[in-house]
Formats: structure tokens, sequence, C-alpha cells
């Protein structure tokens, strides 16, 4: 066929892909999708069938390759065997009623048990958090495990690093783990890496993307979990990554934008759920189970009034249900008088929106707390595209007022449960990140957070439904568009 005929039989060619690339993406598209995603990723392949196919092809699955499930499925099953009888059995008439089912939930899809006996310590200055976090290293005996989403060593991590050398100069078994992506891409990120190296401490990046090894996966998928355990009896968990408040970035800093976030230390025998969690991942990376750091038996369980009931909640990409979501979802049904949000990126699904308006329109007190200023510019504008079906409903917003980039992740519901925590309450963060929450019940530590709530409040500003409408209508259209982006997923 000569060149003059291909060139004719293009436009051909073109037509029949075109069509067939647009049938074929309406029986895949929609298989076990949310039926917004689906509508998403067919309106971007029918509107450019050929470059919306290709980034579907990269960015369709929210999955990880099935070893790295069947991983996930391993150590759940090892979780359920050694944990049997550490938690007591939640009877049918617990205060408030519903929460047995929202435990036994966290069983089924998480495999991590409700255990009693835990004190707890919120740490809502970042570098008070950073000096805590420091402090329990420097007295760990055995072993400490460290996983975070961005782990920098610079000007305000100095300390927790030096502990970390310190410890491992020790002979303590010093872990770490950090998401690969997130941090090589921060500033500090490859000055770290070779430290790390030249102190002689173990670590790995987590989720690294080499298609030509044969690791193929959707390349954004990420691990976003902040972790600390120190030999089984501490642990720390939360919004902070492990990195300057300004993240190091020239951006940030011109704009003068420092994060501020929440911590929890907890001590007690909860703490083996997180230390569970991070052998999950070590594994998942390495293919080695510590083997001095197992299952051990869980510390003693504390007494008295600031003792808690917690249970640990993993979440990502790994599990076949979206586990934050679900919990979330039970907790917000289940609020009777009072549910206080904090979420940076807040970009609900309709499940999760459909729960906050129907909890506020049924006359529970709900608060939004999120941020007046933001880094993530699609995500900013898609969250604000909600604000007014939230204050509709009923839903009191309060933005944290700039240059301070609110990145806490927490809720209270009621007087009774309160949950912290690295998720946000975004689609990301349900189907893509891998996450970890903290689910504690007790009015001592609701208090606690009411507290951080409370402060919040008085450092943010009200929206109301009247000055939300008169925003600019450029701002509006760009809300929308942005929303569109989020159901991509």
């Amino acid at each position: 066929m000569t060149w003059r005929k291909l060139l004719k039989a293009f436009p051909t060619v073109i037509l029949v892909v075109d069509i067939l690339i647009r049938i074929v993406s309406v029986a895949v598209v929609p298989r076990n999708r949310r039926p917004s995603s689906a509508m998403a990723w067919l309106l971007a392949i029918f509107v450019a069938p050929i470059p919306g196919s290709v980034l579907y092809g990269l960015l369709g699955s929210t999955k990880l390759p099935k070893d790295r499930r069947d991983k996930q499925r391993e150590i759940n099953s090892l979780i359920l065997e050694n944990t049997q009888g550490l938690d007591n059995r939640v009877p049918t008439d617990t205060q408030p009623p519903w929460f047995g089912t929202v435990v036994q939930l966290n069983r089924t899809l998480g495999a991590m048990p409700l255990i009693p006996g835990n004190t707890t310590r919120l740490l809502p200055d970042y570098a008070g958090s950073i000096a805590a976090m420091t402090e329990a290293v420097d007295v760990a005996e055995r072993y400490v495990h460290v996983e975070f989403y961005i782990f920098t060593r610079d000007e305000s991590t100095f300390l927790f690093f030096d502990a970390l050398k310190r410890a491992h100069d020790r002979g303590v078994k010093v872990r770490v783990l950090y998401d690969h992506w997130a941090t090589i891409r921060n500033p500090q990120g490859r000055v770290t890496r070779t430290w790390l190296r030249d102190s002689g401490i173990r670590f790995e990046e987590m989720l690294p993307f080499h298609p030509t090894k044969g690791m193929w996966r959707r390349p954004d998928l990420r691990n976003h979990r902040k972790i600390v355990v120190v030999d089984g009896d501490v642990a720390f968990t939360g919004s902070q990554n492990m990195t300057d408040p300004s993240y190091n970035k020239r951006g940030n800093i011109r704009r003068g934008l420092q994060w501020k976030d929440l911590m929890v230390r907890l001590d007690g025998p909860a703490a083996i759920g997180l230390n569970a969690l991070f052998i999950t991942d070590w594994y998942s990376e390495t293919d080695e189970l510590p083997t001095d750091a197992g299952a051990e038996p869980p510390v003693e369980r504390r007494g008295g009034d600031d003792a808690y009931e917690c249970q640990v909640v993993p979440s990502g990409p790994g599990f076949d249900g979206e586990n934050n979501l679900r919990l979330f979802n039970a907790l917000v049904y289940g609020a009777q008088e009072r549910l206080i949000i904090a979420s940076p990126y807040f970009v609900p699904d309709e499940s999760m929106l459909y729960a906050i308006t129907t909890a506020a329109e049924r006359g529970v007190d709900v608060q939004l707390f999120a941020c007046e200023v933001a880094d993530q510019f699609l995500v900013y504008h898609a969250q604000r595209s909600y604000y007014e079906t939230l204050l509709r409903a009923g839903v009191r917003i309060f933005l944290y007022e700039k240059p301070i980039v609110l990145h806490s992740k927490h809720f209270t519901v009621d007087d009774d449960v309160a949950v912290i925590g690295s998720s946000n309450m975004d689609m990301r963060s349900f189907s893509l990140n891998f996450e970890v929450s903290l689910m504690v019940r007790g009015a001592g530590f609701v208090d606690q957070v009411r507290e951080v709530e409370a402060d919040y409040r008085a450092k943010s500003h009200e929206i109301t439904l009247a000055s939300w409408l008169t925003r600019p209508a450029p701002l509006q259209v760009l809300d929308n568009v942005a929303r569109l982006t989020a159901a991509v997923q």
C-alpha cells in the first residue's frame, strides 16, 4: 500500500478506533465503580477518546496488584488469629447503642480489635509533637517503627532523626518506611535518603513506581499513614508529617504557609494495632516479617477514668472495601446531638455528602472546619463547590484563617466517640491512599478534642449562605469545574 493510500485511509481508521473506544468504554468503565466516577471517566473518554482511554489505562484502577492484596489478606488472617481474646466482646447494649455494630464493622473490614485500657495525650503543637516523639525514641529498648508520608531531615526534625541514630547505635532495631514519591520530590527528600543510608538505619521507600521491573500499578497510589511505635507499648499517629511545617517548599515559604496538625500519643495495649499495621506495610515492601517485633503479648491495660477503648482502622487500596468511608458514614449516621469535623481536603462522595447533610437536617449540630487557604489548587476549589449544599442543609462551616493550613484530620460524635488519623474526607483518601484512623470511645478523650476544636473556632471565621452566594461568578465556575475532576478516580 502506497503512502498516499495510507494517508487517505487514515481518517477512516481514526474514526473506527474512535467508535470502538467509545463502545468498549461504555462496557468496561462502569464495572464495580461509583456512578459519578464512571460518568466522569466516560465524559473524559468521549471528549477525547484516545488521550482519555490512555489516561484511563494509567489511572483507571484503584487497586494494587494481586500479590499485594494477597499479602494484606494474609496479614489480616494473622491479626485475627493472634488477637482472639484481646478485645472484650462488645455487648449489644453499648452506649451509644450503635457503637457495638461499628466496632464489628471495623473488625470485619480491617481485622483490628477494640482494646480497652489505653491512655492518650493529644499533641496539637507542631514542634511539641516532634519533641514528644523524639523523647519516646530516646527511651526505646527493643525497636522503633517509623512510617510517614513525608519524611525529611531538616531544621525542624533534626532532633528526631538524631534520636533514631542514637537508638540504632545502642542496638535498638530501627525500621523506617516513607512514601517514595511524596518524600523524594520534597526539597530535602534525597538528602534524607542519603543520610539514612549513611547512618545504617533500615529503611524502605513505599510504593515506588517501577513498571520496567514488572511492578505495574496505578502510579498515583500513595501511602499517607503517619505512625511511630516504640517497643509495642507507646505509639503516635495523626495528621502530621515528619517535616518542616512549611514543607520546605519555596512557594509555601514565600506565601508564609505553615501547616497545623494534630497527633495523639497512645500508651497501652492498643499500640500493638498500630505496630501490626506497620508490620503489614513492611512485609508488603520487603517480604520480611520482623521476628523481634511481632505479635508480642500486649502490655497491661490501664485503669481509671482516663483509660479508653481504642480501635485502629486501616484503609487503602490493599483492602477490598473503603474501610474509612464505611466507618465515617456509620459514625455520622449514629450522631444524635453534635458532629464536628476537621478536614483540610473535604471532597465527599455521594454517600458521605448525604450522611452529613442528613445529620444536619435531622437536627444534629454539624460543624466543619476547613482552610481559608490551601496548597492543592484543584482540591481546594472542588471542596468549595460543596459548601452551598452543606450550608443549605444547616451545616456550619468555619474556615481557619490564612496563612495557616489547618491540616488536622479528626471528628467527634456527640460526647462519646472521636476519630483521629491521617485520612481526609475526600475520594483520594477513601480509594487511593493507604490511611490509618484511630477510633476512641470515652467522654474524657472527646473533651480533649473539643478543646482543640474550640481553639480552631476562635481562629476561624464562619461563612454564611448569603455571603457565599455573592462570591464572584468566575470563582463559582472554577469551583464547579474542579468538582468534576474530583470524581475521576
